[in-house]
């Protein structure tokens, strides 16, 4: 409780939240009575399954949103933000798990966004250009300050991102919803530095992630969420995985492997792809003559490391590169790809990496979110049969097991893991022969991840064939009946039943790194 006679806090803490409730228009609670303590200089963890509040939470402290009740106290002294500026004032920063980078701005403009530096009437590109090197070669990305930030990656946008927040003046909270999600392991060990040094300078951060891993790693202090509510907090040092796993699902969730009722030994062959080859700018190859196969109903798992060329591989199937060579057969039949399109058309459906930029339209609903890449399928002369795609989008809907109340409400708001049910719905309704899954479980709670799984299964089980892309060890051991892997481009292992484990998917991953040799 605040001081009865100064009203302070105690000035251990750089922010105290007490008593946090944040109820929506539409009646929702998405904070209940929530409090929250942040020391100087340490990492805190906030975790908890989407849909916990975690988000709407972060919002009030940036002051995004307004709580209904409760307190906030930054160094003892309670605070009213009525705003983002406010709380930018006050040195809190924000890195959202979806960069919200102009893209249309060079790297420099973006980074010196809302602190420029002017040279009498008008602004200091050169000082813009220089400032925006120094940062980003803190974080050890030499990204031209000139380059549009529509024209990078998604993990370098996520490092200008990054960048802009460290040039913000007086910078004291530094709030970051999934910052690693679209980074290299090489770009993550970058950023645990950095964070790092922030500490030693005295700021506090407060962190989100799906990783449970990085939470041990790089965490303090850990606080649980859970349909809104504080359910525990700890110092990481004095838990197990198995304790904020517990607590964040209110039972000791495991990946299991799905046990198959299909006889895969007796499938055909519906998918061959023979010598398959990318070429890489700048002389070598992406995909170096990789070959394999899928058979009708199995769940084909691809795992390496970044830049082993797993998602170039799902692209080439896609009709995405035209340069690639090799053969791609289905069911016997030479396959001609010209693009996306035509590869629709052939029965290939793609679940891409970045749902949010690459697999939903952000602007449209639920259900035209879902029916889009079908749209075709119900029209009638000139005209769209509504009645036609909503019973199709419903039947989806209900099939994947989409938690919504309205299709019609905005596709942003749904949690993580429905938007990602969202696409792959999307791609269902286009009745695909094969279905391509590029890091299904990317961004979404350890629920979802389950629900996604056996979303998974139970199309195998119908006979749909599945190759899935993961970097998770533990989930592409759940849910693959098989298991290719890739290293710098090569196919360097297959692995099936008692062969795949943790040490064996490791060793192959390395395989084929430093050889840069063609087969």
């Amino acid at each position: 409780m605040p001081d009865e006679k100064t009203g302070r806090l105690d000035e251990e803490y750089v922010v105290q939240m007490k008593g946090i409730t944040k109820v929506y228009p539409n009646g929702v609670a998405a904070n209940q009575g929530v409090d929250f303590n942040l020391r100087r200089g340490e990492i805190h963890a906030l975790m908890g399954e989407n849909g916990a509040g975690k988000s709407t939470f972060i919002k009030v402290i940036t002051g995004v949103h307004k709580a209904e009740e409760g307190e906030m106290y930054l160094f003892g002294e309670k605070v009213d933000f009525k705003g983002p500026k406010d709380a930018q004032e006050a040195g809190i920063a924000a890195v959202y798990q979806h960069p919200t980078s102009y893209p249309h701005l060079t790297v420099a403009e973006n980074i010196f966004m809302g602190h420029e530096k002017k040279k009498g009437f008008f602004l200091d590109d050169k000082a813009h250009s220089e400032g925006a090197k120094k940062i980003l070669q803190r974080l050890e990305h030499e990204i031209p300050p000139e380059t549009m930030v529509g024209d990078l990656r998604v993990g370098q946008q996520q490092m200008v991102e990054i960048a802009r927040n460290l040039n913000q003046d007086d910078l004291r909270v530094l709030i970051m919803d999934e910052p690693t999600s679209s980074l290299s392991a090489a770009e993550v060990k970058v950023l645990f530095k950095i964070m790092r040094e922030l500490l030693e300078a005295g700021i506090s951060i407060v962190y989100i992630s799906h990783r449970l891993e990085e939470i041990m790693e790089i965490g303090d202090h850990v606080t649980i969420l859970r349909d809104g509510k504080y359910v525990a907090d700890a110092d990481v040092k004095d838990i197990e995985l198995s304790w904020i796993v517990e607590n964040m699902v209110g039972k000791n969730t495991q990946y299991h492997r799905f046990e198959r009722s299909i006889d895969l030994s007796k499938q055909p062959k519906v998918l061959e792809i023979k010598a398959m080859c990318l070429p890489k700018k700048g002389g070598g190859w992406t995909l170096d003559h990789v070959s394999l196969d899928l058979k009708k109903g199995e769940v084909l798992g691809v795992y390496g490391l970044l830049g082993a060329g797993r998602s170039e591989l799902f692209e080439c199937l896609m009709g995405l590169h035209p340069e690639h060579t090799g053969d791609v057969l289905y069911e016997g039949k030479k396959l001609n790809i010209k693009d996306v399109a035509a590869q629709i058309k052939n029965g290939f459906a793609l679940v891409p990496e970045d749902r949010q930029s690459q697999g939903l339209i952000q602007t449209l609903d639920i259900g035209k979110n879902t029916a889009i890449s079908s749209m075709k399928d119900y029209v009638k002369g000139l005209f769209l049969d509504e009645k036609a795609e909503n019973a199709a989008v419903d039947e989806q809907i209900k099939d994947i097991h989409i938690k919504v109340a309205d299709k019609r409400l905005p596709i942003l708001s749904l949690s993580g893991g429905n938007q990602q049910k969202v696409v792959i719905g999307k791609g269902l309704l286009t009745k695909p022969k094969i279905l391509l899954l590029d890091e299904p479980s990317r961004g979404i709670d350890i629920g979802a991840k389950t629900e996604v799984f056996e979303i998974i299964h139970d199309l195998a089980e119908k006979g749909l064939s599945i190759i899935v892309i993961s970097s998770e060890l533990k989930e592409i051991m759940a849910i693959a009946d098989r298991i290719i892997v890739l290293s710098n481009g090569k196919k360097t292992g297959e692995l099936t039943g008692d062969e795949i484990t943790e040490d064996t998917l490791v060793r192959t991953s390395y395989a084929g790194l430093g050889t840069g040799r063609n087969a």
